[in-house]
């Protein structure tokens, strides 16, 4: 019986990634600034922690029925109540 030669492709080489400005938790350092400025804007990652939450059923539902990036949506409505709290101590 004939054997099959294996036929292996290189991997592309990834280009040289961009720096990436990743913001330290509060509790773990300097508090991030409230503001990027429009430069960084692009290159802003957030650090992501896993956490367990437990949110009424309702709200999950709603959030899942706008479609896909649920989560996603459900954190940037955190931190806008977080940054609208932060503006209100401030003053």
């Amino acid at each position: 019986m004939k054997q099959k030669k294996r036929v292996t492709t290189r991997r592309k080489k990834h280009p040289k990634k961009q720096k990436i400005v990743r913001l330290r938790a509060s509790a773990g350092g300097r508090k991030p600034p409230l503001e990027l400025t429009p430069e960084l804007a692009e290159y802003y990652r957030a650090i992501k922690k896993p956490v367990t939450l437990r949110l009424d059923a309702d709200v999950v539902a709603w959030f899942q029925r706008q479609g896909r990036g649920y989560q996603t949506r459900i954190n940037r409505a955190l931190r806008k109540v977080m940054m609208d709290e932060r503006k209100k101590s401030r003053k």
